[in-house]
């Protein structure tokens, strides 16, 4: 058997890391950038910052920002004829997973464009040709889409999200700057960074999990747990450590995927229109307790992770539920809610989970689930 890691090129980390584009495109003998963005970070002056860089370089661009929170077929559609149009020859995606979900497929349908009927790249598609080069520029600490193979596209019509893997999409430059995070909102903070941890935990106890990506994850963890609260109430050092811890999480489930929290989210996501990272946090806690039973001494290594105290010594029961208690205490402190009452109808419970069923992120889980148990889980948090 063998195991794959596949990564960025070239990344870089810190505060005002943003300067190194010009000098990754102009070595890479790049001429025009199609700046993927979505329209609040541009209304915002977010992305104003990226442009400055490129202005101040004497470097060509077109904006592209008609994406969603949750981006549609229609908006890498879009993308792909708005980047044809613009002369590009790179993407500088700029956002969270929606711009950065947006650039991957337009990039791959733009080098593979027999794969322009964007459902034909679920799953894992056989691409032939690497994406246009991307660099990517997170502004959110938590999808870790800047150093992953994956990518998600929601499909209006059909009302589900599926999930694409492809080694072709992958940037080839990360920018994890934490200066361009700043401005991130509390809710928006507190949703992306358990998003980030979810990423993490579910990695760490997925099927395909090894040594280096356990390695990845743990540390993921630990730098997660100890820096969200404070990431929330806008401290620098702690959103310095969260572009961090985030950016280890992809790093791992990247190269091992994930497991039916993700699922679950998926479905959440496409058709309530769920923030991701709320749908994750919602979910986690209930799910972890769900696959306890199939994760070995995991949960110990989580619990320990995560701060909490005298692990060494508990049962097993006892480090399993200090895991579950520990994730879900760091939820209700930056403000996720403890249930989706407020969100799912009890008429689409059924459609949710089969959704779920078919999410390409569910054969990872620890645990094979049946439909039936992923409608238990969600009717245990309505």
């Amino acid at each position: 058997m063998s195991n794959r890691i596949v990564l960025n090129e070239t990344s870089y980390h810190g505060a005002g890391c943003i300067a190194e584009i010009p000098g990754e495109a102009q070595r890479r003998g790049l001429k025009k950038a199609f700046v993927c963005s979505d329209p609040d970070l541009v209304k915002f002056g977010v992305t104003q910052k990226v442009l400055d860089v490129l202005k101040n370089a004497g470097l060509d661009y077109a904006l592209y920002s008609d994406i969603k929170p949750n981006p549609t077929i229609e908006n890498v559609q879009s993308g792909v004829e708005a980047y044809k149009k613009s002369k590009a020859d790179y993407i500088i995606a700029i956002g969270g997973g929606s711009s950065m979900d947006t650039a991957k497929a337009v990039g791959i349908i733009i080098n593979n464009p027999e794969f322009a009927d964007v459902r034909s790249l679920e799953g894992v598609a056989p691409t032939k040709k690497p994406s246009v080069p991307i660099i990517a520029v997170p502004t959110t600490a938590g999808t870790a889409a800047e150093v992953t193979i994956n990518y998600v596209i929601t499909d209006v019509q059909k009302k589900r999200k599926f999930v694409c893997v492809d080694v072709h999409d992958i940037p080839v430059v990360a920018i994890v700057d934490s200066d361009m995070m700043s401005t991130m909102p509390k809710g928006l903070t507190a949703a992306t960074g358990m998003d980030a941890l979810t990423h993490a935990i579910e990695g760490y106890i997925t099927k395909g999990a090894w040594e280096m990506t356990d390695m990845f994850h743990l540390k993921a963890i630990e730098v997660i747990s100890r820096s969200l609260r404070g990431a929330v109430n806008n401290d620098k050092k702690a959103r310095e450590d969260m572009a961090l811890g985030q950016y280890l999480a992809g790093m791992g489930f990247s190269n091992v995927g994930l497991g039916i929290v993700h699922s679950m989210a998926h479905a959440l996501g496409a058709v309530y229109d769920t923030p991701h990272g709320v749908a994750n946090a919602i979910l986690l806690p209930t799910v972890m307790r769900y696959n306890a039973d199939a994760t070995g001494e995991k949960y110990r290594d989580i619990a320990k992770a995560m701060g909490v105290e005298g692990t060494d010594t508990m049962t097993v029961e006892q480090y399993r539920k200090a895991a579950c208690d520990a994730v879900a205490k760091l939820s209700s402190d930056v403000g996720i809610p403890k249930d989706l009452k407020a969100i799912v109808k009890e008429q689409d419970v059924d459609f949710l989970a089969q959704s779920a069923m078919d999410d390409a992120c569910r054969p990872g889980n620890p645990k094979d689930p049946t439909k039936e148990d992923i409608i238990a889980l969600y009717k245990s948090l309505m």
